[in-house]
């Protein structure tokens, strides 16, 4: 994100010197074809890195796709006298309708049931293609017409080798912009903190697919290039060996880094070639021993440079700019608060049972507008069980929740987020890879609404500045504002849930729900934490305290239930819960 914003000149000069290559004298037609694979290669490579490396999906089927918008411009030119140029939306809408279809049933799997979902599909189409009359079978579509622009034919390579390269700059920098977007930080939440994510309004299933269809496009667009550059389309080049090339070319270079997907299909194509060439000579016998190596090559990878080779060539490029906090752009709309003293959370006999474990067993209890209640509780009490039910993490088994009047107990947690309930975890959720400032940006997910294209085409500037502005506010406000960039994980524990507060604070929440905020932060710290909780308590916002430090408990909070194994032993305020005797009996073993 951010790579070409600074440095443009250096980019562009590397840009221009490549493209100046097939016009250098004495370079063979051989050399120029091979960079026409590697374009061709790159585009599926840059959707992978989105899926796999970003998104964390991992994908053996992407070839599936490439086959997809290439049959589709082929019977379109072949049968139907199309144009190739006119054939290219056709071929996207199938390859997008098909990613959208699988893609429904695909992005809900989890765990390896998801590339073996992939796997299974691909191996399907790919037995699809071969078998259907109108495709031509086995045998495939011959024939086909070239690309011509304006009455040029671009039927050699040096000729389509501009139209392919100019297909995946494009890619370049539409799935950077993607990824330096409010759609982006979604995408990016799903590799490791998709649960905090869907806490703050983000849509998981529907982000997977956005980002699956994505990835679809971009191998559909590779297809439709194959089919005229080689003229010819079978089902050979779009089986599930080519499905595990691409998701080798990913993860060689870079898999979380788009230009990774680039250099991963150089190197694949490069050393193919040259395997091919030489490995049968050293072993005297025929045979695709380039696998070997490729695995090899592999595993080397994954134990000395996990992220990919991508990182090493980094270094020797210019650095990429900081993302910048414009500090005058318009704030965000704020939340209309309930009234002081108001019945803001009303929680019925709630209960949650895991087949013959009771959670949590008939609760009840109430916050009000502008108070702290803590909910306290010796360990294994159900207090993050209480609050995954109010989140929408978890369903209750039975009774009420109920929300400023309304009943809530049904809802998916994206919903109860937009109804302004914002919380914290026991286990801090951050992504780690992700700067402070873009982590904590996840939590004002739902006070924009700019979408996919947008963000691609970067018409999402003026929201982007916005949410960015309030996230640095936020950090700002709890005093991590010189941490701003920083990637989460190399904050200390402390600072880290510090952060998710301020994570939460974006939402503009009513009700703040802080699951063990002052657990591994020391004693100033905690001073802070509870000047800023008092602090917010006086603006109007409710807050619901999960804490095991009795001290600070007591001194913050006006109201205090207290759990023990799933059930409610007392409630009322601190002075009276600090003498209670079945309180005592439960956290101390008596009175005494």
């Amino acid at each position: 994100m951010g790579l070409f914003s600074s440095n443009r000149a250096v980019w562009l000069g590397l840009i221009l010197a490549f493209a100046a290559i097939p016009l250098i004298p004495g370079i063979p037609d051989f050399w120029i074809t091979l960079w026409d694979y590697i374009g061709l290669y790159s585009l599926v490579a840059i959707g992978l890195v989105l899926l796999t490396g970003v998104g964390g999906m991992t994908s053996f089927g992407q070839a599936a796709f490439c086959g997809f918008g290439a049959y589709t411009t082929a019977v379109l030119t072949s049968q139907f006298g199309f144009s190739p140029w006119l054939t290219l939306p056709f071929s996207l809408a199938t390859t997008g309708l098909a990613a959208f279809l699988l893609g429904l049933v695909t992005v809900r799997l989890s765990g390896h049931f998801l590339p073996l979902g992939t796997i299974a599909w691909g191996i399907s189409i790919y037995y699809l293609f071969g078998n259907i009359e109108v495709l031509g079978r086995y045998d495939g579509i011959s024939g086909l017409p070239p690309f011509t622009f304006f009455g040029h034919s671009l039927i050699d390579a040096r000729a389509i080798f501009y139209l392919i390269w100019l297909c995946v700059l494009l890619a370049v920098i539409l799935s950077l912009n993607l990824l330096d977007s409010r759609m982006g930080r979604a995408v990016r939440a799903l590799r490791g903190g998709s649960q905090a994510a869907e806490s703050f309004g983000v849509n998981i299933p529907r982000v997977k697919l956005v980002v699956f269809v994505y990835a679809a496009l971009l191998a559909g667009l590779s297809g439709w290039l194959y089919a005229h550059m080689q003229r010819a389309v079978s089902p050979s080049p779009f089986g599930i060996n080519a499905g595990i090339e691409y998701l080798l070319m990913a993860v060689l270079g870079g898999s979380g880094y788009v230009l990774g997907g680039v250099l991963g299909a150089t190197i694949v194509i490069v050393l193919k070639d040259h395997l091919q060439n030489i490995l049968p000579k050293l072993i005297g016998a025929d045979g695709n021993f380039e696998t070997i190596v490729f695995g090899i090559l592999m595993v080397a990878v994954l134990q000395l440079s996990r992220n990919g080779l991508w990182p090493l060539v980094q270094r020797l490029l210019p650095k990429p700019a900081e993302k910048t906090v414009d500090e005058s752009a318009p704030a965000l709309a704020l939340r209309t608060m309930p009234e002081r003293g108001a019945l803001l959370l009303e929680v019925a006999k709630a209960r949650k049972q895991f087949g013959g474990l009771v959670a949590v067993n008939d609760v009840s209890f109430a916050v009000k507008a502008g108070e702290i209640v803590g909910l306290i509780g010796p360990n294994g009490a159900g207090k993050s069980t209480t609050f995954n039910l109010l989140t929408g993490v978890l369903a209750a088994t039975s009774g009420s929740i109920r929300y400023r009047g309304e009943d809530i107990a049904g809802l998916k947690a994206e919903a109860i987020a937009a109804r302004g309930i914002a919380r914290t975890f026991q286990h801090v959720k951050l992504v780690g890879s992700m700067s402070l400032l873009e982590n904590v940006a996840i939590g004002a997910h739902l006070r924009s609404g700019a979408g996919v294209l947008g963000s691609m085409l970067r018409l999402d500037r003026t929201d982007e500045a916005r949410l960015l502005r309030e996230a640095a506010r936020q950090l700002t406000r709890v005093g991590l504002g010189a941490h701003l960039h920083k990637p989460a994980a190399s904050l200390a524990l402390g600072q880290q849930r510090i952060a998710e507060i301020a994570r939460a604070l974006c939402l503009d929440p009513a009700l703040l729900l802080l699951d063990e905020p002052a657990a591994g932060l020391r004693f100033a710290e905690k001073q802070q934490l509870a000047e800023l909780l008092s602090q917010l308590r006086s603006e109007g916002m409710s807050v619901l305290l999960v804490e095991h430090d009795m001290d600070f408990v007591m001194k913050l909070t006006n109201h205090l239930v207290v759990l023990d194994f799933g059930e409610k032993i007392a409630e009322g305020s601190p002075a009276e819960i600090s003498v209670n005797p079945v309180v005592l009996e439960a956290y101390l073993g008596g009175v005494e």
